[in-house]
């Protein structure tokens, strides 16, 4: 048997009750005098050398793998878990936590932790103190069955999680049960449901006057307009600008539908924000040009970098700065800046146009809400642009600020998170 001092000192610990009991009964025996000093020596020596050399039972190995994520002592003597290494654990795509017979988590995989950082050692509860989820694992302690329930967090994003709660004793064990919690994400499956029944519902409300307006024109042209080319031709430009309204109502559903499926994924890139700003000024310069208005973006400086998605941060900055310009003043100005402040940065876009009523400021952000429906229809508005920038924002962690004056302009604020720069 090949034992090392450490191993056979470890092994004396964990019988030391054992030990100490019969050093005190021989001890005893030698006080009362009924027995030698000699043989009350051999007597010890032969406890502590049983103690020592005995083989363990009941003690459960540390786990592997997901050590940082493992309470000691609350091992209770499960010999079905501790046949689990819990490293599975972090094998598994769901989060899983798993709670001791005290019902404290008793560990945690990587999955867990980005649903929320799971403190190992601490009740469940202050993890999260969903009523559901709570009583599922009261039900299953009780019961010793499988508990189900659905739970919803809120931060930082909103989640659906499918909760699955399953005790894992032993048999033959009066010992309360260990807890094995596994949580899948629905989240993404319900966003593609909703989303396809807000894309039917949307696009079915919004397509109905084009169409209708497409149809007429269609019949005029075939009828009554048949041979008269100064009609045909004032119809087919009407047509036209119908095609393409519905052309762009097409596009930013595709988009707002694509976006609020990732929401719930933080993007992880580093963007620089001021070269965003001056690529979406340089497009947009022929459109303010025809509407008479003077973007004043900045054109040089150093770099200032954020967490995020190129592509989405160029739609935000891109549809800020057309509504500014399709609702600012003629001969007016737009004003684009980036500030920094502690651990963020705000990138404004003011104009100097009619101004929002500030009742209708809260709902701005609402897919199709607008302030006027014609005004919004004659300059080319879907009812779109200011959804797709909120939920470009939550995916970046930000916020959407707007500020406005009736006659004198609005101002739409976005604040990022800044790029945490590389140790």
């Amino acid at each position: 048997m090949d034992l090392s001092m450490s191993s056979l000192l470890d092994r004396g610990r964990r019988h030391r009750h054992v030990v100490a009991g019969v050093c005190a009964a021989t001890l005893g025996y030698v006080l009362i005098g009924g027995l030698s000093i000699v043989w009350a020596l051999v007597g010890a020596a032969a406890s502590v050398i049983w103690a020592t050399l005995w083989p363990e039972t009941n003690v459960p190995a540390r786990p592997g793998g997901a050590q940082s994520h493992w309470l000691p002592g609350a091992e209770d003597g499960l010999a079905t878990l501790r046949a689990l290494p819990f490293s599975v654990l972090d094998g598994l795509a769901d989060a899983a936590l798993v709670l001791d017979a005290r019902g404290l988590i008793a560990a945690a995989n990587t999955a867990a932790q980005g649903l929320s950082p799971v403190l190992v050692g601490r009740p469940l509860s202050q993890w999260n103190r969903s009523p559901e989820l709570l009583a599922a694992t009261d039900h299953a302690k009780e019961s010793g069955g499988q508990q189900r329930c659905h739970l919803r967090l809120f931060t930082p994003v909103e989640r659906s999680l499918d909760v699955m709660v399953t005790p894992i004793s032993d048999a033959d064990s009066n010992v309360p049960p260990m807890l094995l919690i596994v949580l899948r994400d629905l989240t993404e499956q319900e966003s593609l449901a909703r989303m396809r029944v807000d894309f039917v519902a949307n696009a079915s409300h919004e397509l109905r006057t084009p169409l209708a307006s497409l149809r007429g024109f269609i019949e005029t042209l075939q009828g009554a307009a048949k041979n008269d080319p100064p009609a045909q031709a004032r119809f087919l430009g009407i047509m036209q600008a119908q095609a393409e309204r519905m052309s762009r109502l097409i596009e930013d559903l595709l988009s707002l539908s694509r976006i609020e499926m990732r929401e719930h994924v933080a993007p992880t890139g580093v963007v620089d924000l001021s070269s965003v700003v001056r690529d979406c000024a340089t497009a947009l310069k022929s459109v303010a040009q025809t509407a008479g208005i003077i973007i004043e973006a900045p054109v040089s400086g150093e770099p200032v970098q954020v967490t995020g998605d190129r592509d989405e941060l160029m739609q935000v900055t891109q549809n800020l700065l057309q509504n500014a310009l399709k609702y600012g003043r003629t001969g007016g100005h737009v004003a684009v800046s980036i500030n920094r402040g502690a651990g963020q940065v705000v990138l404004e876009v003011a104009d100097d146009g009619i101004g929002i009523a500030s009742e209708h400021i809260p709902r701005l952000t609402e897919r199709f809400y607008r302030v006027s429906a014609k005004d919004s229809k004659e300059r080319g508005g879907t009812g779109l642009g200011l959804a797709i920038v909120k939920h470009i924002v939550n995916r970046h962690g930000g916020e959407l600020r707007i500020t406005s004056t009736l006659g004198k302009g609005s101002t739409f604020a976005v604040v990022l998170p800044a790029a945490t720069p590389p140790p």
